[in-house]
């Protein structure tokens, strides 16, 4: 049952404010894109979102539920501290949150006001991508999409250490995506289209850039530096509501295919 009513949660809606409820449907909308798309790891990566208003507060995954059972009602709220303001009721199962998680988008949602939706992942791909040393090349479209956008963070260990949270800042800078190195992806943005959006572009580019050197090195055509400072200036460039209709569609696709998200 894809709507989380098996788990017996009770709804929040109605009990938090509207610009809450509707972050919540959209974080949920994320968990759930992610599950159909096919880029989960059990129960291991997330995804977070800030909570509208002056409390610096984010909302991120009850660790142990898949992300197909993510609903709105299901996120736990929590602040920079690590502070559980807010968790999900249901029957006596008490799910806290994930440390490495909670690691992570502190660091990000503390630092960057406009992080407001940041997702992690550890695909096949993107990891395997994170471990090259030349981490991603400037193969095709796609790629020089993101590269622009692209800042990595080397691999220190499970982010479990807090002091970890400087440093991951620190290389992330100003840009909106990430490689962790022997890890996996990063993206955030400041609404859940452009955080997906991010991420799509990122795991798009790291399965063409695997695709590609599965031949080998030798013989492979990267494109032209004129044509790499071209789309530079053209993702400088680039509409700020362009994720409008892509994400419209997302919703519908979710509709049809793993409704109660909005839960």
């Amino acid at each position: 049952m894809a709507d989380g009513s098996y788990l017996g949660i009770q709804s929040l809606k109605g009990r938090v404010d509207e610009a809450e409820w509707q972050v919540r449907v959209e974080l949920a909308a994320l968990y759930r894109l992610v599950a159909l798309f096919g880029w989960t790891d059990l129960i291991y990566t997330h995804i977070s979102a800030r909570v509208p208003g002056p409390e610096e507060h984010f909302l991120i995954n009850p660790y142990g539920l898949y992300f197909d059972e993510i609903t709105a009602s299901s996120l736990v709220k929590v602040d920079l501290d690590g502070n559980i303001l807010q968790a999900p009721v249901w029957g006596e199962t008490e799910y806290g949150i994930n440390p490495a998680g909670f690691t992570i988008h502190s660091a990000i949602h503390g630092a960057r006001p406009d992080a407001r939706f940041v997702i992690h992942l550890h695909t096949a791909d993107g990891i395997a991508v994170s471990a090259h040393r030349e981490g991603l090349l400037p193969l095709n479209q796609h790629s020089l999409t993101v590269i622009p956008r692209l800042a990595y963070h080397d691999y220190e260990g499970i982010a479990l250490n807090l002091d970890e949270r400087e440093r991951l800042v620190a290389d992330l800078g100003d840009k909106s995506l990430m490689l962790l190195r022997n890890h996996g992806t990063l993206a955030l943005g400041p609404t859940a289209a452009h955080a997906f959006l991010g991420i799509h572009a990122l795991e798009r580019s790291a399965t063409l850039q695997v695709r590609t050197l599965s031949a080998g090195r030798d013989g492979i055509l990267l494109a032209p530096e004129h044509a790499q400072a071209e789309v530079r200036q053209q993702v400088a460039n680039h509409r700020p509501d362009h994720a409008k209709l892509p994400w419209a569609g997302l919703l519908r696709r979710l509709a049809r295919e793993s409704p109660g998200y909005d839960a």
